[in-house]
């Protein structure tokens, strides 16, 4: 896997996606009924409007020591990372795997234009990176075996 679109053609391109006025609560039972970390929030346009994760959840309990009770009932948006850093389909797996290190960075919406196209992980990427290798480890050795 070379890019960004061969990840998404292997993984499919579904994205769980919630609106700005959810509340937390709701979208983080919907993050454990699909077993996912991170949702895109999005207008009713299908805009992203930011993306809320279990990471963005944390943070604001830590930085909010004096409610010690659970914020279930905001809506996400007091919570949600507004400045989405994104990719585009034609972007390679390494470039993305640096940009994923250096920014910290978990999940990586996928636009294609204005048009959300998808979502990838760092699971995703760590995957793509994988496969790679083993496959021209594998390579290699046939061809070792091949010409001894």
């Amino acid at each position: 896997m070379e890019n960004v679109k061969d990840i998404l053609r292997e993984k499919g391109n579904e994205v769980w996606a919630i609106n700005q006025d959810t509340q937390v609560y709701d979208a983080l039972t919907l993050m454990a009924e699909k077993n996912i970390g991170a949702l895109l929030v999005v207008d009713k346009d299908e805009k992203l409007q930011g993306i809320f994760s279990e990471r963005d959840y944390a943070r604001f309990a830590v930085k909010e020591p004096n409610k010690r009770e659970c914020p279930w009932d905001l809506p996400v948006k007091e919570l949600m990372t507004k400045d989405v850093i994104y990719i585009t389909p034609d972007m390679a797996v390494d470039y993305c795997m640096g940009l994923m290190t250096k920014k910290r960075l978990r999940h990586l919406p996928v636009m294609e234009g204005k048009k959300l196209a998808g979502l990838i992980s760092i699971g995703d990427i760590v995957k793509a990176v994988l496969y790679e290798k083993n496959f021209i480890i594998d390579q290699m050795e046939h061809y070792i075996w091949d010409n001894t």
